[in-house]
């Protein structure tokens, strides 16, 4: 599990460097899908990694918005104190964790229970989904999108 984690980690820095050529109007242009743009959409998958990832830990949840005062800059710091803070979260997983139950109370009042490892598969795969939307919009700016094959990786 900690290799895909890796995984999209590495994509997610590709993903950033891609950025970087970007102007700051393309990377924050209302967008059809994802989170409504690619900088957002970057912002919600670090975002939901940390939400996840401190409730396992029965840590508090960092309340942060994306609002318009967030840079390409402030979304690639964010990440790596997520990475971090994942990385400690996971370093030591065993095989007894994996039943481990986190109970969230929704909004709305309704109670959810899933095993701790459902919850980074779903982090895991939900990065994944997310990187879709990234690649189709970068072929609709007429760009090449990130090659996110696993296979070419070296994630080891």
């Amino acid at each position: 599990m900690y290799e895909l984690f890796l995984y999209n980690w590495q994509v997610r820095d590709d993903w950033f460097e891609w950025c970087e050529d970007l102007p700051d109007h393309e990377l924050t242009k209302h967008r059809v899908g994802g989170m409504g743009s690619i900088l957002k959409t970057l912002f919600h998958v670090i975002d939901c990694e940390q939400i996840w990832i401190n409730q396992m830990l029965g840590s508090p949840v960092r309340e942060r918005k994306f609002d318009a005062s967030c840079t390409l800059e402030v979304v690639k710091e964010y990440s790596l104190i997520t990475r971090e803070m994942t990385k400690e979260f996971i370093k030591d997983w065993s095989v007894q964790k994996d039943d481990e139950i986190l109970e969230i109370n929704s909004k709305n009042g309704r109670s959810f229970t899933f095993p701790y490892r459902k919850v980074l598969n779903h982090i895991i795969s939900h990065e994944i989904h997310h990187i879709g939307q990234l690649s189709i919009w970068a072929r609709e700016l007429d760009k090449k999108p990130v090659n996110c094959d696993l296979l070419i990786r070296d994630i080891y």
